[in-house]
């Protein structure tokens, strides 16, 4: 539910805005932001209090849909998981919870905002979904910038 709200708390212009476009056509017809998750029944449940209506959300999709004919595949995100668990493995400990949570918050950011991957032809994932931070070159930079900003802004 956490990694949704934070979803839900960076992007939700973006979303409300695709919802707006797409909210007067048949619901069969709309291009709505989707999800894609596998069959863990917390998924739904917090999908639904978050994104009910604005967004889709296939669920339940065998990591080998491909295979079956299916148009999404959650093995990108398998791998993703994949990579992190063989990441904390070498470091062994993070110090603290809140080191962990720090180094996965940037590790996620790296993967959705600065590293570009083949399978998108060359985009990050936040830009092929359609969210435009306008990080320019300099993304890891510019990405910390922002979060910066947004901390400063929420302490005063």
């Amino acid at each position: 539910m956490r990694f949704l709200r934070q979803i839900k708390n960076t992007c939700h212009k973006q979303i409300l805005s695709v919802y707006f476009k797409e909210k007067h056509k048949p619901a069969q017809k709309r291009r709505l932001i989707t999800f894609v998750t596998d069959g863990f029944e917390n998924y739904r449940n917090a999908f639904n209090k978050l994104f009910y209506r604005t967004c889709k959300l296939v669920f339940g999709v065998p990591i080998a849909c491909r295979k079956y004919g299916l148009l999404h595949n959650n093995n990108t995100i398998e791998r993703y998981n994949g990579d992190i668990k063989d990441r904390t493995k070498t470091m062994r400990d993070f110090g603290s919870h809140e080191g962990a949570e720090s180094f996965l918050n940037m590790k996620r950011t790296i993967h959705n905002f600065v590293n570009p991957h083949m399978g998108l032809n060359g985009r990050t994932p936040a830009e092929a979904a359609g969210i435009d931070l306008k990080l320019e070159r300099r993304k890891l930079l510019n990405v910390i910038r922002l979060q910066a900003k947004k901390i400063h802004h929420s302490l005063r």
